[in-house]
């Protein structure tokens, strides 16, 4: 794999405090969190959240930062009600049955559906981007191969499988965290050597002194995390405007 599957670091971090600006609305049978930018834009960013998905206020105050750059932001409901909760219940387990639930055939419906919404909703808009914290990497990395974005902004990834990193088509943006046990040394690596062999259109940055979940959900009482975070996430603003031409 290019990145090994959820692991405890998965279920940690911090909520952060702030009142999200943008709107939840229902499409078809699941929500979606919509943060628009000030002006009329023709840019989108489809934001796959990590496992405690759209509910955890951490996800919409990054969207309503991305809408404040300029691209309209749509968070989906990945898990319908089925969302780790946060905190986590100490008895709670990720494996077997969680990530059971939510495999592909379950999540990617509800992304094609959100790609649905937008055009439907936001005619405007010709040019989709996507961003992919943890559980969500995997599917940047998979719209990827199917051609349907501009480019994609990965951090922290979790599930990704060589192959499915191999069939990228796309420009790939990846932040990573020097201290991550599902994304250590090893994968980033062999990610590397992938990107170079298959020509693919990539960077890679590596943040010293931070873990794993540090673009979304570290401690922002941490000088250094808050500097991460807000870098990593001027990464992926960067990324989008460079293939927003």
């Amino acid at each position: 794999m290019a990145s090994f599957p959820a692991g405890a670091c998965c279920l940690e971090g911090y909520a952060h405090h702030g009142e999200p600006a943008g709107t939840l609305t229902k499409y078809t049978d699941f929500d979606i969190y919509v943060a628009k930018p000030a002006v009329a834009t023709d840019k989108a960013i489809v934001y796959l959240t990590d496992i405690f998905g759209m509910p955890f206020t951490n996800h919409k105050l990054l969207a309503d930062n991305f809408a404040q750059q300029g691209f309209l932001t749509v968070v989906p409901n990945l898990f319908y009600d089925d969302h780790v909760p946060f905190p986590r219940p100490d008895d709670f387990k990720l494996f077997p049955d969680w990530i059971q639930r939510h495999q592909p055939e379950h999540t990617e419906p509800i992304i094609e559906k959100t790609f649905e919404f937008v055009k439907k909703e936001f005619p405007a808009i010709t040019k989709f981007f996507a961003v992919g914290y943890c559980y969500g990497a995997k599917y940047v990395v998979r719209l990827l191969d199917e051609g349907k974005l501009n480019a994609g902004y990965i951090a922290h990834p979790s599930f990704v499988t060589e192959e499915e990193l191999r069939a990228i088509k796309g420009p790939l943006s990846i932040a990573a965290a020097e201290t991550d046990s599902v994304f250590p040394e090893e994968k980033r690596h062999q990610s590397e050597v992938i990107l170079k062999e298959i020509q693919a259109t990539y960077n890679i940055v590596l943040y010293s002194s931070v873990e794993h979940g540090f673009a979304v959900r570290g401690d922002l009482s941490n000088e250094i995390v808050t500097w991460t975070q807000e870098t990593s996430f001027w990464q992926a603003v960067q990324w989008f405007t460079r293939f927003s031409k």
